[in-house]
């Protein structure tokens, strides 16, 4: 039995580079606005307000569905709170 080992669980889990890098990018987004709530003390009626989505939105990202969630989508939520977004691209190890 060999013991494989991988530098992230997206790497693990998805079948491509190209999905990696896609729930990489969407994790670190929902984990940016999750903070952003409990950080402000938000209710979830109030990010939802300051989203631009509905309060079931902001449940499913707080429970982490990352499946429900596109980088458009997230972006948008992002710039909505007053977070700035950047983008980083190198070369891949």
């Amino acid at each position: 039995m060999s013991k494989k080992t991988f530098s992230s669980v997206w790497d693990a889990i998805e079948d491509s580079s190209e999905q990696v890098e896609n729930m990489k990018l969407r994790s670190k987004l929902m984990m940016a606005l999750k903070h952003h709530i409990e950080a402000a003390a938000l209710s979830q009626t109030q990010a939802a307000r300051i989203f631009h989505v509905t309060q079931p939105r902001v449940s499913d990202l707080v429970r982490g569905k990352i499946d429900l969630f596109g980088l458009d989508a997230l972006v948008n939520m992002a710039a909505a709170a007053g977070l700035h977004v950047e983008m980083r691209i190198r070369q891949a190890a």
